[in-house]
């Protein structure tokens, strides 16, 4: 007879345990649609190249996860940009007047992006990696095509405008506003050699004579609206 009252007891004890435990809440995961724009600041860091940065534009959308029983959401978008670098270049190989030769690169990129909440709602710091496919350096006066490159004694500007077109990079930044409009800042830079196609061309390197390498560097300053 003890036994069974045991068991019995036994019986609703687990009953009970597995009642109290098994029930979760239940959380409302949200997607949201954002569009955002705004202004880039681009770079090549290298060693074969006197570069220096310059401003261009920048458009996109983003598909947001929010997930609020977590420390952090998940974005994935894409992008797509205008960038400008300026190279420091001569007119002719014996010219001592060095001048800057603009070239616009365009881009687009695929980003997944994870958002550390912080701030839920209102401040983030975002982080992810980024897949980028650009274009070749385009010039921006036609007339430069044929300058000498700095610290060259024979490589022109149009010589190297057939860069890498297939890079990889990273991305860190931050978000700050109210949940539908936000402020982003975010640095992006790029893992792989943007200037490794060069080195498959046999190109007249003297003056420097060292391979081609280089990493991108890009600031993005943008707003964004979500829906």
């Amino acid at each position: 007879m003890k036994f069974k009252q045991y068991t019995l007891l036994v019986a609703l004890t687990i009953g009970f345990v597995t009642a109290s435990f098994s029930q979760h809440k239940s959380y409302r995961i949200t997607n949201g649609f954002g569009v955002m724009g705004g202004i880039t600041y681009f770079d090549i860091q290298t060693d074969n190249f006197i570069t220096k940065q310059s401003n261009g534009f920048i458009g996109g959308m983003t598909a947001t996860v929010d997930i609020p029983h977590k420390w952090y959401n998940i974005s994935y978008g894409m992008q797509l940009s205008e960038n400008h670098i300026e190279v420091s270049a001569r007119p002719t190989a014996v010219s001592s007047l060095i001048e800057n030769v603009e070239y616009k690169l365009f881009a687009a990129q695929v980003a997944l992006i994870m958002h550390i909440k912080p701030i839920q709602d209102y401040f983030t710091i975002d982080v992810g990696p980024m897949l980028q496919y650009n274009g070749k350096l385009e010039f921006k006066d036609k007339n430069q095509e044929d300058y000498i490159v700095s610290n060259y004694d024979n490589l022109t500007t149009n010589d190297i405008t057939n860069i890498s077109q297939f890079n990889f990079n990273g991305a860190i930044g931050a978000s700050a506003g109210i949940k539908q409009f936000k402020l982003k800042a975010q640095y992006i830079y790029g893992f792989t050699n943007i200037l490794n196609k060069l080195n498959d061309r046999n190109l007249d390197t003297s003056g420097v004579n060292k391979s081609f390498k280089g990493n991108q560097s890009m600031l993005v300053f943008a707003a964004m609206f979500t829906f």
